[in-house]
């Protein structure tokens, strides 16, 4: 509950009770000393009310001690359930108010009436602390769980830098025999994604056209070593290029996707489609499928594995992700769906 909220039920509550006797003596003209008299039963209940909530239950009924807690709440209520019913007697003689009954079985039974308000006080005020602990325990673990989830994406993320460099510099070293000035090329468009790695990558969301910008610059840097006939599209449909995502989520999926659908030999080709209507963000990835021998070891599985972690994390329950070999094994595809 909101500290606010909560603050004027409290105030609420006592205006009533420390009002309530100016309401049950109006018309009979009731003197501001009497009105202050009637008061100690109101202020008694205050004080069972906040002894509870404030100091026995924090203090001894939800460390176990409920022993404890009950005898001194055992004794309290008995000693303020005769003690406010001796003085609302006092008070009563003091101003001439002549009780209907006066016998033992009457003095008895207000007694009681005393004790079991007082009782209600009580267990009230334990039921609250008890709510409050387990809403603040409650709220600390959400926060507990919400630092370590963080924690556990800046920590994918920083693995994906090495990870993509390792694969993008074996790229470029490749360059570097065959062709300088496109290597020089390959260089320029590394050190545009490398900017984007080192200041985007650290916020845990980005706008989505950076991430768009992020990909076609990775696009383009592998398009450089792809021969003419190798057939590399990049279509997008976004309503919103501010929408936030989380940054570079799909640069292993476009890696493996050029690293096992092109083929020096065969027909390639790799199809990036990226639709987004405010509500859903679709990705899919298609490319000639030409998966690499047990030799080609290179990457070992990890992005992929990253990114299942990943979408895991920043949006669990809100992403479906499909991926697998069509049936003439010749296209493989993957397809992430989120949720905005």
């Amino acid at each position: 509950m909101n500290k606010h909220l909560a603050g004027l039920c409290h105030v609420a509550l006592w205006a009533f009770l420390f009002l309530s006797p100016l309401t049950f003596w109006r018309g009979t003209g009731i003197k501001f000393l009497q009105y202050l008299m009637y008061c100690m039963q109101p202020a008694m209940l205050m004080v069972v009310f906040y002894l509870n909530y404030l100091y026995l239950a924090p203090k001894l009924f939800v460390a176990g001690k409920h022993r404890y807690d009950l005898l001194i709440n055992v004794v309290m209520i008995i000693i303020f359930g005769i003690s406010l019913h001796y003085w609302t007697e006092f008070a009563n003689d003091l101003f001439g108010v002549r009780p209907r009954f006066k016998d033992t079985i009457s003095d008895v039974t207000n007694i009681l009436r005393n004790c079991l308000n007082f009782c209600i006080f009580a267990g009230g005020s334990t039921a609250l602390a008890l709510a409050r602990k387990w809403a603040t325990a409650e709220q600390k673990l959400r926060e507990s769980e919400a630092a370590k989830t963080e924690a556990e994406l800046r920590n994918l993320r920083s693995q994906i830098n090495p990870h993509f460099l390792l694969n993008t510099l074996n790229n470029i070293y490749a360059l570097t025999a065959i062709d300088q000035t496109k290597a020089q090329e390959a260089i320029q468009q590394l050190s545009k994604l490398l900017r984007h790695m080192l200041y985007d990558n650290q916020e845990p969301f980005v706008a989505l056209q950076d991430e768009i910008l992020f990909l076609e610059n990775y696009v383009s840097l592998m398009k450089i070593r792809l021969s003419q006939e190798v057939d590399v599209t990049f279509v997008k449909n976004v309503r919103d290029p501010y929408q936030k995502v989380a940054p570079l989520l799909f640069i292993s999926l476009v890696e493996n996707a050029f690293k096992h659908g092109i083929s020096p030999t065969e027909h390639s080709f790799v199809h990036l489609t990226m639709m987004e209507d405010g509500t859903r963000l679709c990705v899919t990835i298609e490319n000639s499928y030409h998966p690499k021998n047990k030799q080609d070891r290179s990457g070992h599985g990890i992005g992929l594995k990253q990114v299942q972690r990943r979408l895991e994390l920043a949006y669990p329950g809100r992403y479906d992700w499909q991926k697998g070999v069509s049936e003439d094994n010749k296209t493989y595809t993957s397809q992430i769906t989120i949720t905005l």
